[in-house]
């Protein structure tokens, strides 16, 4: 028979391991592993399975270890914000010293297993992926610059880039049109979540584009960061990169894109605008990843 004081701490041990779970920020190590994929799997030469998988969990494992490093350094932030206040650290699940010694031993964990289960290259891209992440854009951007968005998308936009690397030892122009892509693609996305938002960023004082240069300007920002996205996501086509089908099925997501966006910059009503910058945040999580199935059907067929 289990007692009372079994089960509790049985339920605090899982609930702990929950919480340092939700520290790895999981949504966005989701979209870094499916990314990574694709540019796996697309890439010319085939990875033994065993070996693709466990590459793909080191790509994980060295996500959620920038996840967990930009909670601990953020945590002040984190507190002021509706958003995140509910985190692991401003809700005393975790404690900072605990997210900084799983971000650091992660870290170096993910780098070195990725090198055992593939090669320097995929390594080394996994290892900048991190450090760009916590180093310059969490510690040197995000609080002194309103582009610290766009700057700071390099790393998110690496893990195509990782991907083909795993499979070929090396970097061509495929990953680099798909890094491309999540590059472009980045600024639209946040600087949505930022207009919706607005009244957190502003109490946490972070320069994000509404707080400094007001919302006219960061609609206007998105628009023309859409109309840039659309001809980098068919790009693949044009390169001989993807087929008909992606063409199809691109020009369809990014033209949708395109026109929430333009939607977004001449509307006038802010409760309409708010919607409308839920909407396109929404959408763009949708479309990052369909852009990428459709790229990986593409090269399937």
């Amino acid at each position: 028979m289990v007692s009372v004081k079994s089960k509790s701490l049985r339920l605090n041990f899982f609930d702990y391991l929950k919480a340092l779970f939700n520290l790895m920020k999981p949504r966005v190590m989701s979209l870094v592993i499916f990314t990574c994929a694709v540019g796996l799997l697309i890439a010319p030469v085939k990875v033994n399975f065993w070996d693709a998988v466990l590459s793909l969990a080191a790509v994980a494992l060295g996500s959620g270890a920038a996840g967990a490093l930009n909670m601990w350094y953020e945590a002040d932030l984190d507190s002021l914000m509706a958003r995140t206040c509910l985190r692991p650290i401003p809700t005393g699940k975790v404690t900072k010293n605990q997210a900084l010694v799983l971000g650091v031993l992660s870290s170096i964990i993910s780098v070195i297993a990725l090198y055992f289960f593939s090669n320097l290259m995929a390594a080394a891209i996994l290892a900048i992926t991190i450090l760009f992440y916590v180093f310059i854009y969490t510690i040197w951007l995000k609080r002194k610059t309103s582009q610290n968005i766009v700057i700071g998308g390099i790393s998110g936009a690496l893990p195509p880039v990782i991907g083909w690397a795993i499979a070929t030892n090396g970097i061509t122009l495929e990953p680099i049109i798909l890094f491309f892509i999540i590059f472009i693609w980045t600024p639209s996305h946040f600087w949505a979540l930022s207009l919706y938002r607005f009244e957190d960023y502003k109490k946490a004082k972070i320069p994000m584009l509404p707080v400094t240069s007001g919302i006219r300007a960061t609609k206007l920002n998105i628009f023309i960061y859409a109309i840039i996205l659309f001809p980098i996501a068919i790009l693949p086509f044009f390169l001989n990169f993807s087929g008909l089908t992606y063409l199809i099925f691109s020009s369809g997501f990014s033209g949708y894109y395109l026109l929430i966006s333009y939607k977004l910059f001449k509307e006038k009503n802010t409760i309409t605008e708010k919607k409308l910058a839920t909407k396109l945040f929404t959408y763009s999580i949708l479309y990052l990843f369909m852009i990428f199935t459709s790229i990986l059907i593409d090269a399937i067929i």
